[in-house]
């Protein structure tokens, strides 16, 4: 069926691949115009849809650049109510701000979050309000070439790597994998932890980076368990107090790619069962019902409902049924880590971009 599919949607995606490539076409040829932000920009994105690691990537350039420097970050803000241009504030939730930008806001309270689906208008409306501000992370923007991102930052899936994909509808590729040429630096997310030299020398040639191009590799770290409800927070080394072999794991998630989460909760867990939803899916008291009737169902004597830190941004601003109060909902937090060969070279390019800039030496 999956052949037939390919094979019967594939003149659309050629057609979709014609059309975007004649737009960057225009682009590259300065045929369409392309705003110069009068601030440093460093764009976070990828050619496939969704589910490379956009959001710990971000997380990770705050931590590294927050401490020096002061900076926004921007997104579209997917799934919002709102319009236009948006400074997140106190008041916000998923609904009026989008599950990622939600998620910066409440990590990260000493760093300014905005949202706004035309990019140049909200830098400009960022670099007006905050004339100190010294750069902006730009998060999914590398398919917006109205704006001039300064430093283009590309993630690839290793478990789905953009050089063996397909245009969309046949595969998940927004544009022909030749973009990958207007990247400056590509990374290989959510490899293993222990990564084998000869895989990386093979991907690197799958690559095959132009001269100027730098390619680094990831990883995930699971940091956190938190009580949905009680806030209560397990570190890493205590993951054992509520997760182990004689557990029974109930996993619901709205995201691109729930395979790493899996990973994680098959080596943690006795047995497990997953429920997956669309990305960035807004819950209904049906579905959350569903959820619970399924938890009530499992039989082992130690049982918890598990999902992830970007699905509790959607939950936490509902008005949960009464039921749900007393159950044992947990999400989890996780990192990235650069692989130590990649970590001190790839921190240092980030940190020497933004220092360069004249308004900030």
């Amino acid at each position: 069926m999956k052949v037939f599919i390919r094979i019967v949607s594939y003149p659309f995606a050629l057609l979709y691949g014609i059309v975007v490539h004649f737009r960057n076409w225009l682009y590259n040829n300065k045929l369409l115009y392309i705003y110069k932000p009068p601030i440093k920009t460093i764009v976070v994105g990828n050619l496939s849809v969704g589910g490379t690691g956009k959001t710990p990537h971000i997380e990770y350039l705050v931590r590294l650049l927050s401490p020096e420097f002061k900076l926004a970050t921007l997104s579209r803000g997917y799934g919002r109510k709102t319009k236009g241009f948006r400074m997140a504030n106190l008041n916000d939730t998923s609904q009026t701000l989008g599950d990622e930008p939600l998620q910066y806001f409440q990590k990260f309270m000493d760093i300014i979050v905005a949202v706004d689906n035309v990019r140049r208008r909200g830098i400009r409306k960022l670099y007006k309000q905050f004339p100190m501000l010294q750069v902006i992370l730009l998060d999914d923007a590398f398919q917006h070439r109205s704006v001039q991102g300064g430093l283009q930052i590309v993630l690839s899936d290793y478990g789905h790597m953009y050089y063996d994909d397909r245009m969309l509808p046949t595969g998940t590729l927004r544009e022909f994998s030749s973009g990958i040429k207007r990247a400056d630096l590509i990374v290989v997310t959510k490899t293993p932890p222990v990564f084998s030299p000869i895989e990386r020398r093979h991907i690197l040639s799958r690559i095959n980076p132009l001269p100027q191009q730098q390619v680094f590799f990831s990883y995930i770290k699971y940091q956190t368990l938190t009580h949905l409800f009680n806030k209560t927070v397990y570190h890493h080394e205590n993951f054992k107090e509520i997760l182990g072999k004689s557990t029974e794991i109930l996993v619901f998630a709205g995201i691109a790619n729930t395979v790493p989460l899996e990973d994680f909760v098959q080596r943690n867990s006795k047995e497990y069962k997953m429920m997956s939803f669309n990305d960035h899916h807004n819950f209904s008291l049906s579905e959350l019902n569903q959820i619970k009737l399924e938890y009530e169902a499992m039989r082992s004597p130690k049982k918890i409902i598990l999902t992830t830190e970007k699905d509790a941004m959607r939950l936490i601003h509902l008005t949960l049924p009464d039921n749900w109060r007393s159950l044992p909902v947990y999400y989890v937090s996780i990192a990235v880590q650069l692989h130590q060969q990649d970590e001190e070279k790839f921190n240092n390019h980030i940190l020497n971009y933004v220092r360069t800039n004249k308004a900030n030496n």
